[in-house]
């Protein structure tokens, strides 16, 4: 198998681990932390999973055919509080992460050196999936980070507990 032909499915796998870890945060929130604002110049989850969706919508509808900065998109406004709810937010969340994995579910092999644009910038399909990818880790971690923060003690790992990496390891081992 070529690089190339591996790059989807593993592709594919990474976006869908950062947005599980995304999900399993969702989960241990009560509603208001969803809204949230550590600071003034911070961004609540509310507003990341707004920001996240209007950049889904934008970057993946048409991906290889029209810029991926839509005329429509109001991404000034993704960062403003919105009077939603939970549900609402949740909503957008899977409407923008069902589009994303629609899109690379579609696409081939063929596609990935094709040039698509980005606010008039040429950029290789390919390099342009792995552009996302780093965006959304990127905000998936702020929200991971803010769960955290809002949970202490409350919040179920993750990933491996704290003083259980040997345990994991040796669990890893044994397979």
């Amino acid at each position: 198998m070529s690089f190339s032909s591996e790059f989807l499915p593993n592709i594919i796998k990474r976006f869908k681990a950062y947005k599980e870890l995304a999900d399993k945060t969702f989960e241990q929130l009560e509603d208001k932390d969803f809204f949230y604002q550590p600071s003034l110049e911070s961004n609540s989850i509310a507003i990341i999973i707004q920001h996240m969706y209007g950049n889904a919508m934008s970057r993946w509808t048409n991906f290889l055919t029209e810029d991926g900065e839509k005329e429509w998109r109001k991404r000034d406004a993704e960062f403003e509080v919105m009077d939603v709810r939970r549900n609402d937010l949740l909503s957008f969340w899977n409407t923008g992460w069902s589009l994303v994995f629609q899109t690379l579910g579609s696409l081939k092999e063929e596609d990935l050196d094709k040039t698509i644009y980005i606010r008039g910038e040429p950029h290789k399909a390919f390099d342009a999936i792995l552009r996302q990818l780093a965006h959304y880790s990127y905000h998936v971690g702020q929200i991971v980070y803010l769960g955290k923060l809002l949970r202490n003690h409350e919040w179920k790992s993750l990933s491996i507990p704290r003083g259980e990496s040997n345990q994991f390891n040796d669990k890893m081992k044994t397979r």
